[in-house]
C-alpha cells in the first residue's frame, strides 16, 4: 500500500512494487546487474552518478539509483504514513455519513 516513491532526479517507482532495496557493493549484486543488462530488465535512473543503491522489483526488474538506500527507505515510510493517514480521513467520513 504504497503509492510512487521518488527515487532520484524526477524519478518514481510504483512503491508496491518493489521488492528490496540493497546497497550495490557486493559482487553477487555486481553479477545480479550485469544479468539484468543482459536480459533487458535494467533501468539506470543515476543519470551518469555513482549507483548508491539498487532495487529488485517483483517483475525482477533491477533500477539503479544515485540516493542512499536508508533514504529511498525513509520515502517508503512517509508515503505509507501519508496513505494511512488519508484512509482514516476516508473511514471517518464515511462512518459520519452512515450515521
Amino acid at each position: 500500500m504504497y503509492g510512487l516513491i521518488n527515487i532520484g532526479f524526477g524519478n518514481v517507482v510504483i512503491g508496491d512494487r518493489v521488492i528490496v532495496i540493497v546497497n550495490p557493493e557486493s559482487a553477487p549484486l555486481k553479477r545480479l546487474k550485469d544479468g539484468a543488462k543482459d536480459d533487458g530488465k535494467l533501468i539506470d535512473a543515476t543519470y551518469g552518478r555513482k549507483t548508491r543503491s539498487i532495487l529488485i522489483t517483483d517483475s525482477n526488474h533491477v533500477i539503479l539509483s544515485a540516493i542512499q538506500p536508508e533514504t529511498i527507505a525513509q520515502r517508503f515510510k512517509e508515503s505509507f504514513t501519508q496513505i494511512e493517514e488519508a484512509l482514516q480521513v476516508v473511514e471517518s467520513k464515511m462512518k459520519s455519513r452512515r450515521t
